[in-house]
């Protein structure tokens, strides 16, 4: 027996409902629904708490109901139930056939991103005849559960407990949903986003930015498309770059912006050969500008924004914080850092001070503007020790270098470290390798060494932000490692890469797919985290509860395998992550026999967000 609560004449009632057999007219039995009592209307028992509803009917399953008319039936609803069924040697019953049942949770979270109603209602729109939010959702689901290509996750289709597409579908219409989902790529992160602001208390006040990029395992880039002219129509969007995992391959960038929760908020893709700065603000265009969030701030790295970027941060209303290079900056910037002039002294091993300067730069007009902002540097025994430690073997070499250079023979590899250190009149501009070990000597600046090895353990980060207390701005910053988890993610647990599908729209449809899964994950991780089921370390800067790998190892384990008599049992419901996951958003799975539909009453009932 179960609380449900249902309505009649537009007003909600309770009632005590159990599932009973009964044989209909071809002779099988089938699950049906009995009331037992009929409780009221629930104005008359609603305390005003949040989620009265949820509550009652966790109180009746504990013996202890909030209303006390249903005592009597609490124990009638806790006396043990025997199972009575036979399987006959021969029967394909005899093999069992666990299916996943953990795309339930999948499925609701991706209702309260309003997926479920955005892609119904444009499936109207467009007349589509094929399942389109199915085909989405085995997209989405098989990200997470089991990344494969997309006709293979089409075949995961009969994994699921209740299959996603129904019989007589066509494979091929996963790649017309890729296209739907590239045409309606705004829309989707629109709607997402609202639906997080709505239900799930979005309002960032930081947004992280940071662009990476997959590889495809082809031998050729994609060619232009030019007009009779010459002049380039459409880039090809697989073009020869800087891989990030120092492939040799055609690639894509794909820029990534998150919340200070970690949540995804939209991505944007651009041809391989985009250098990083040239993504920030078409990205922001495309996406951010138009998705009326309040003041935030936008964090990154210099790499990506240069000046232009940032007036147009401004010009939106918003701020922004980013790390700049020391090596890059000005002598006067530099000799300012590294006096000891004006730094407080956190620790033995922390040092910070800040100032406000004048810059006078250029907007993507060719307008010079003036603008202030605050510099805050700081020196860190931790950072310094890392640098060394990370630069050590190279440090060592260019230390030997110095002191006997006619012993070394330099490498291609080494050449290429050595550049930076290069004095330009003796770099051969063609290979960009130093050829004569025994005058290689004269080819290093040793100065710019010795600039380097001072750099060490110095940071500096300038902000828009003026009244922002230093080393707020410093803890603000370090944030933006959360985005390198995300790329992570994609990557290695998610599968992203390498990228198999071809047209440019097939690629950004992936992407976006991926993205979404990684939102799915993120809301998992977030609830865990929020909900006190995973401890999380005070020091923590952040903390994810549980890593991607975990979470999919665990989904994978919650299957249910159909018996006899219309019963289902649960597979691994007591996995030590399974129960965190599950006691996180308030699932309950005691130990029995299920009926199909108690199956459908577990998903209506997970709430996704508080």
């Amino acid at each position: 027996m179960y609380v449900e609560c249902f309505t009649n004449n537009a007003k909600p009632y309770l009632r005590l409902v159990k599932s009973v057999r009964v044989v209909n007219q071809s002779g099988n039995k089938i699950p049906q629904k009995q009331v037992v009592l009929n409780i009221g209307p629930l104005s008359r028992f609603d305390d005003g708490q949040p989620d009265y509803v949820g509550r009652l009917k966790k109180s009746f399953k504990a013996g202890n109901p909030l209303i006390p008319s249903l005592k009597p039936y609490c124990s009638q609803e806790t006396s043990p139930e025997t199972y009575r069924f036979s399987i006959k040697e021969g029967s394909p019953d005899c093999f069992g056939h666990p299916k996943l049942f953990s795309c339930i949770l999948l499925e609701r979270i991706l209702e309260e991103l309003g997926l479920n109603t955005f892609f119904s209602s444009y499936k109207g729109f467009t007349k589509l005849e094929y399942d389109v939010y199915g085909f989405a959702k085995l997209l989405v689901f098989g990200r997470i559960l089991n990344p494969a290509s997309k006709s293979a996750t089409v075949r995961q289709n009969d994994d699921y407990y209740e299959p996603i597409l129904k019989e007589g579908f066509n494979p091929d219409n996963v790649f017309d949903t890729l296209d739907f989902i590239y045409e309606n790529m705004d829309r989707i992160i629109r709607r997402m986003n609202t639906n997080l602001v709505k239900k799930g208390r979005r309002s960032p006040e930081i947004i992280y930015y940071d662009v990476t990029n997959f590889y495809f395992e082809i031998e050729e880039p994609d060619d232009d498309i030019l007009d009779e002219e010459g002049n380039v129509i459409e880039k090809g969007q697989r073009k020869m770059g800087v891989c990030k995992e120092e492939r040799k391959l055609p690639i894509v960038q794909m820029g990534l912006f998150i919340d200070d929760d970690g949540i995804p908020i939209a991505i944007g893709s651009f041809p391989g050969n985009t250098l990083d700065h040239l993504t920030l603000r078409p990205a922001l265009k495309r996406s951010i500008d138009n998705l009326d969030f309040s003041r935030f701030i936008l964090i990154a790295d210099w790499g990506i924004c240069n000046y232009m970027n940032l007036l147009h941060v401004l010009d939106a209303g918003n701020g922004y914080i980013v790390s700049k290079s020391l090596l890059k900056s000005t002598q006067k910037e530099q000799e300012w850092t590294y006096s000891d002039d004006g730094y407080i002294k956190k620790s033995e091993d922390f040092n910070y001070k800040s100032r406000i300067m004048k810059r006078t730069v250029k907007d993507e007009n060719g307008n010079s503007r003036t603008i202030e902002e605050k510099v805050v540097v700081y020196w860190s025994r931790k950072f310094q020790a890392r640098s060394e430690r990370e630069n050590k073997k190279f440090l060592d070499f260019l230390e030997k270098l110095e002191e006997s250079p006619e012993n070394f023979r330099i490498t291609a590899l080494q050449s290429k470290s050595l550049r930076k250190f290069m004095k330009k009149e003796y770099v051969n501009k063609k290979t960009g390798e130093a050829i004569n070990s025994s005058d290689i000597k004269a080819f290093v600046d040793f100065d710019k060494v010795a600039e380097y090895r001072k750099s060490m353990g110095y940071y500096q980060i300038i902000t828009s932000e003026l009244t922002m207390e230093p080393l707020e701005v410093i803890d603000k910053y370090h944030g933006l490692t959360q985005i390198e988890d995300q790329f992570h993610a994609m990557k290695s647990d998610l599968e992203t890469r390498p990228i198999y599908v071809r047209t440019p729209e097939h690629v950004t449809a992936h992407l976006l797919t991926c993205m979404i899964a990684l939102v799915v994950l993120r809301i998992i991780q977030k609830r865990l985290t929020d909900s006190g089921t995973v401890k999380v370390s005070e020091d923590a800067y952040w903390s994810y509860g549980l890593s991607v790998e975990r979470i999919q190892a665990a989904l994978n384990k919650w299957k249910v395998d159909k018996l006899p008599g219309d019963l289902y049992r649960f597979m691994d419901a007591d996995d030590p992550d399974l129960l965190l996951i599950l006691h996180a958003f308030g699932i309950e799975i005691p130990p029995k026999l299920y009926r199909r539909a108690d199956l459908k009453s577990i998903k209506t009932g997970i709430k996704i967000f508080k």
